[in-house]
C-alpha cells in the first residue's frame, strides 16, 4: 500500500499541500476542486467550469474577486513600504485603519490590536481578559463561557472554547477554566416549548453558570451573533442582547466575535450594537475586513475596560502579546481600499435590500423531504439536510455521521455540477456569497441548490434505498 508521504513524493504538486482540517484516513488522496481564477461572484475550476462562490470563501469576499483598484492599491504599498516592525515603529496605513474602525466599532472602542485574521483576533480578546483581571488583582477570574455549537479559532486558546462536536480531531480540547452551555438553536430545544420559552432557559442557563461557578471566577463569555461555522445558528430573538446584560450584572467580559458578521454581511459594518442592540466588552473581526485579498485581523477593546488597566492604572505592566505582521502595512491598506469600496458602491444598502429575498428564497426550500431546517439572517444562510427516521434506525452514532456526511458531500457535488459552488459541513450546506450579488443572481443561486437536493433525494432512494418522507 502506498502511504501518504509516498504518495506526495511523486510530481503532483497538490499531494503536497496538508490543507486545514485535513482527513487523515485520506491524506493527500481528497479530490478537492482545483480554482484556477475568480471574477465578480464566480469562480472558475482548472477544467473551466464557472460557478457561482456561495460561502464567498469562506465568508470573507465580499467586494467579490477580480477587482483592479484593490491590486493596483496593494502594488502600490508594497513598493512604497512593504513592512514595519510594529513592536517598536509605526506607519500610516495600520495608523488610519485603526481610527476607521474605532469610529465604526459598537459602541466606544478606541483600542485596536491587529492581527494576522480571525483566530489571533480571538487569542488576543482571550488574553486580553487575562492581563485584564491580572492588572486588577483577580488572578482566580480567568473562566471562560461559550456554547455548543461555537467556532473561535484552531489555536491551543481560541480552540479550548469552540463547541463543535463532530470532528474526530484527536486535539487537546477541553480545559478545566472553559464551560460550554447548551446550543441555542431553536430548532432543537425540547418538544411543545415556544421560542421565547427557549431563550430564557438558554440565558437562565448562562446565569446559573455564573453562579455556580462564582461570578468572581468567571472572566468572560464568548459569543458569535451568528454562529457561523456551526451552521449559521441564530438564536432566538433577544438572547445576544439578554446575555450581554447577565454578563453586565456579574461583572464579566462580553466578547463579541464578529469574525463573520463584521463588514456587511449582515447589512452593517458591526451587527452588535445595530442588528442587536449590544455594546460589548471586545469585538473581534477578520474575513471581510479586506474581503479576502490579504490576511488581516483585529481586536478592538473599549475604552470601559481598556482605562481600568492602563495608564496609572496598569501598575507598570505591558500587555505582552503580538505578531510579526500585526498592522501590516500592505494588508492594512487593502482593508482601508476595501472599506472605500463598500462606501463607495453602498454594499451595506445592497444586503438590506436584498436579505428579505435571499431569505425568503432560502425558506422555500422548506417543502423538499430531504431538508430538516433552512436559517439564516442578511446574506447569510444554512439548508441542513437529513435522511429522516435513520437516527432511529440502531445504526451507530459513527454510521449515523457517515450518511450525513456523504448527503453533503451529494449536494456539494450535484451544486457544483449545475453552477454553485457550496460550502457543505457534514449535512448542512452554508453559504454567504459576496455581497455584490444581485437580486437575479441571487434566485439563480437557489434556482441551482433545489435541483441539487432534489438530485440527491433521488441518489438516496435510488442508490441507498432509504425512503425520505
Amino acid at each position: 500500500m502506498t502511504s501518504p508521504t509516498q504518495a506526495a513524493s511523486g510530481t503532483d504538486p497538490q499531494a503536497f499541500w496538508m490543507h486545514p482540517w485535513e482527513y487523515m484516513p485520506t491524506a493527500h488522496a481528497a479530490q478537492r476542486t482545483v480554482i484556477s481564477q475568480a471574477e465578480g461572484i464566480y469562480v472558475q475550476d482548472d477544467t473551466g467550469a464557472r460557478m457561482i462562490d456561495g460561502p464567498a470563501g469562506m465568508w470573507c469576499t465580499q467586494i467579490g474577486y477580480g477587482r483592479q483598484e484593490m491590486a493596483d492599491a496593494i502594488a502600490a504599498q508594497a513598493v512604497k513600504l512593504s513592512y514595519v516592525n510594529p513592536f517598536a515603529l509605526s506607519a500610516g496605513p495600520p495608523a488610519e485603519l485603526a481610527q476607521r474602525l474605532a469610529h465604526m466599532a459598537p459602541g466606544a472602542m478606541n483600542h485596536v490590536f491587529f492581527t494576522t485574521g480571525g483566530t489571533t483576533a480571538v487569542e488576543t480578546a482571550l488574553r486580553f481578559v487575562h492581563y485584564y483581571n491580572n492588572v486588577l488583582g483577580r488572578p482566580g477570574k480567568k473562566h471562560l463561557i461559550s456554547l455548543a455549537d461555537a467556532y473561535h479559532g484552531s489555536s491551543y486558546l481560541t480552540g479550548m472554547v469552540a463547541g463543535k462536536d463532530r470532528d474526530k480531531s484527536y486535539l487537546d480540547s477541553t480545559m478545566a477554566q472553559v464551560h460550554l452551555l447548551s446550543s441555542v438553536n431553536p430548532k432543537r430545544r425540547p418538544a411543545g416549548m415556544s421560542v421565547e420559552a427557549f431563550c430564557s432557559a438558554r440565558v437562565d442557563e448562562l446565569e446559573a453558570k455564573i453562579l455556580e461557578i462564582g461570578a468572581d471566577k468567571v472572566g468572560a463569555f464568548i459569543a458569535e451573533p451568528v454562529q457561523a461555522s456551526g451552521g449559521v445558528i441564530v438564536a432566538p430573538d433577544g438572547y445576544f442582547k439578554r446575555a450581554w446584560e447577565v454578563c453586565r450584572k456579574h461583572d464579566v467580559l462580553f466578547i463579541a466575535d464578529e469574525v463573520v458578521t463584521a463588514f456587511g454581511r449582515l447589512g452593517h459594518w458591526f451587527a452588535s450594537k445595530e442588528v442587536f442592540g449590544v455594546e460589548p466588552d471586545l469585538v473581534t473581526c477578520a474575513k471581510g475586513i479586506t474581503s479576502g485579498y490579504l490576511p488581516l485581523g483585529a481586536c478592538l477593546v473599549s475604552d470601559r475596560i481598556f482605562d481600568q488597566v492602563a495608564a496609572d492604572k496598569a501598575r507598570g505592566g505591558s500587555f505582552a502579546h503580538g505578531y510579526t505582521n500585526s498592522g501590516h502595512p500592505v494588508c492594512t491598506v487593502a482593508a482601508l481600499k476595501n472599506i472605500e469600496i463598500i462606501e463607495r458602491e453602498d454594499l451595506l444598502g445592497n444586503v438590506r435590500a436584498l436579505a428579505p429575498h435571499f431569505q425568503e428564497r432560502l425558506r422555500s426550500l422548506r417543502d423538499i423531504p430531504l431538508v430538516f431546517d433552512t436559517r439564516g439572517v442578511g446574506l447569510l444562510g444554512c439548508v441542513e439536510c437529513t435522511v429522516r427516521g435513520v437516527e432511529h434506525s440502531g445504526l451507530s452514532p459513527e454510521a449515523l455521521l457517515a450518511i450525513d456526511v456523504d448527503l453533503g458531500a451529494r449536494i456539494d457535488r450535484h451544486c457544483q455540477e449545475l453552477g454553485l459552488m457550496l460550502r457543505p459541513i457534514v449535512n448542512q450546506c452554508v453559504f454567504s456569497p459576496p455581497l455584490i450579488i444581485t437580486r437575479a443572481q441571487i434566485d439563480e443561486m437557489f434556482d441551482i441548490m433545489r435541483e441539487g437536493i432534489v438530485r440527491t433525494l433521488r441518489d438516496i432512494e435510488v442508490e441507498l434505498g432509504y425512503t425520505v418522507v
